[in-house]
């Protein structure tokens, strides 16, 4: 089996480890433009050693963000700061991948560090769309239900933020439907509760889903992988299941998806989350054995040791680290010197390794 500090290779595009810096918000945006912040950032995880870097989740609408300092790639404009990034990340050795958001009925909302209020449009705000006009939770504001012709126009916006996103240089292109955000909300039946072709069954909820990747895959050359990311379980009685998520999995993969990113939760308030080491990992493994697709492991992955035996056993293929990476840029050298295998280290930093 592979380990950690193996190289993978989907389309072409080689990973020199398998160590990925999940995607994180920083609410440092303004207009979704990317700043020095992002550059400190971003590219501290390159010099560090990891194999991939992702951006934080980067809305494909204005309204899609979740706070009005989230990143963004809705307008050409976008572009160059983000190009410029992504030459840094190369130039240091990472992958550079960035994830296309909209954050449904969960959008319009203050920075986690202001108490993550909801914004009215007083406050800079605006009304949030989602499957059916359900509030995230009572003191939300009710969503507008988007309309089948709102839907397919958000499926083209998903389209030009992946061209986008080429032009700046990405290497690979992650969809988030994860974490009770859009595209997740279709797919769970706690907040779709649609009558029409895109609620009630399953083929129904994951229409969306599947028609924004199959219109993204279209546009991306082979060589560009394609990731989705998926709350694998809503950790809630009736809601979304990990045999949903397997069985979402394999029409993904069909596709053209190259790898499932793992996550669960946040659909909706009341969940109960058995939270601990690596509680995540086995959504993980048995979507890679039931369905062969690749897949990524994250969630209270902290240790060498223990991402490497994820990988060793083959419960996935790349490890993400999101806090982590927080407290560590330089992780993933850290992580192969305990582990006795090499990553390069930038010729400035050789006489710490």
């Amino acid at each position: 089996m592979p380990h950690l500090f193996e190289p993978l290779n989907q389309r072409g595009v080689i990973f020199r480890n398998r160590v990925t810096v999940s995607p994180m918000c920083q609410y440092s945006s303004q207009d979704g433009f990317a700043n020095d912040w992002h550059v400190v950032h971003l590219v501290s995880r390159a010099v560090g050693g990891a194999g991939l870097v992702m951006t934080e989740a980067s809305a494909v609408e204005p309204d899609g963000r979740i706070t009005p300092q989230d990143l963004g790639i809705w307008k050409d404009e976008q572009i160059e700061s983000l190009a410029k990034i992504v030459e840094m990340l190369h130039r240091n050795g990472a992958m550079a991948g960035i994830q296309l958001a909209h954050a449904g009925r969960k959008s319009s909302t203050a920075p986690p560090w202001d108490d993550g209020a909801v914004l009215s449009e007083e406050q800079g705000g605006w009304i949030p769309v989602a499957p059916s006009a359900l509030p995230y939770e009572s003191e939300s504001v009710n969503p507008i239900a988007l309309s089948i012709e709102q839907i397919q126009s958000l499926t083209q916006s998903f389209v030009l933020a992946a061209q986008r996103s080429l032009n700046a240089g990405f290497n690979l292109i992650e969809i988030h439907a994860a974490h009770g955000y859009l595209l997740h909300e279709f797919l769970s039946p706690i907040s779709n509760q649609r009558t029409d072709g895109y609620g009630g069954s399953f083929e129904n909820r994951i229409r969306f889903l599947c028609e924004v990747v199959e219109a993204v895959r279209n546009v991306l050359p082979d060589q560009a992988p394609l990731w989705v990311r998926i709350s694998a379980t809503d950790w809630l009685e009736n809601g979304w299941s990990i045999e949903q998520s397997v069985a979402l999995a394999d029409k993904l993969k069909s596709l053209g998806v190259d790898l499932i990113d793992c996550s669960s939760g946040a659909v909706a308030p009341g969940e109960k989350i058995p939270i601990g080491a690596g509680y995540q990992v086995n959504f993980a493994d048995r979507i890679r054995r039931e369905t062969g697709i690749a897949t990524g492991a994250v969630g209270m992955i902290t240790s060498p040791e223990q991402a490497d035996q994820i990988i060793r056993t083959g419960q996935a293929d790349m490890v993400l680290l999101a806090r982590e990476m927080l407290r560590d840029p330089y992780w993933a050298m850290r992580a192969a010197k305990k582990l006795r295998q090499s990553v390069p280290s930038p010729v400035q930093y050789e006489r710490a390794w």
